[in-house]
């Protein structure tokens, strides 16, 4: 609805803006462009610009039993996703904190070698952005081991995309 409102206010303040009339009303009508402009900014701020929560860092977590693929997209990534989760938010000294996270990897690069084959899935947007946060913690581990955690600004990255990719589970996308 915000975005419908911003889309119809930028267009009304523009369409003024190319009408043929004197300098004196091109200026008028410029100014009136700008601040309906700024103030549709302020005022009807973006999808983009919600903010994530990130959790702190902990040492208290159940270590997974299930691992590895059950051969169904939406059961795979939603499980890939939680072990994810877990992992970004895992503090340095967790209890089987390289298990956890030489497992995951295993399951990472399982994940992404049998969907990727598939166009169906591979084009889906949940599997991009997973894929993306996939390369991303897949990369830290590979830069830094295992033992050692994420930081700040590389999870708060990793939970924004982590929503955006359960927002696309649950439409089914």
């Amino acid at each position: 609805m915000k975005t419908q409102l911003l889309v119809i206010a930028a267009i009304a303040s523009t369409v003024g803006a190319f009408s043929s009339s004197g300098e004196h009303c091109a200026r008028r009508q410029f100014l009136q462009t700008a601040s309906t402009a700024a103030a549709s900014t302020v005022l009807f701020p973006t999808i983009a610009s919600a903010e994530i929560v990130v959790p702190e860092q902990s040492k208290e977590y159940e270590f997974p039993s299930e691992w590895g693929l059950t051969y169904s997209y939406e059961t795979d990534a939603a499980r890939v996703r939680a072990h994810m989760v877990t992992a970004t938010g895992l503090a340095k000294g967790s209890d089987r904190m390289e298990d956890f996270g030489k497992n995951l990897k295993k399951e990472m690069i399982d994940f992404v070698s049998y969907y990727r084959r598939f166009p169906q899935v591979a084009g889906k947007p949940s599997f991009s952005t997973l894929y993306t946060s996939i390369n991303v913690l897949a990369g830290h581990y590979t830069s830094y081991g295992y033992k050692y955690p994420l930081p700040e600004k590389r999870r708060k990255r990793l939970y924004q995309e982590y929503a955006e990719i359960e927002k696309s589970l649950k439409r089914s996308r």
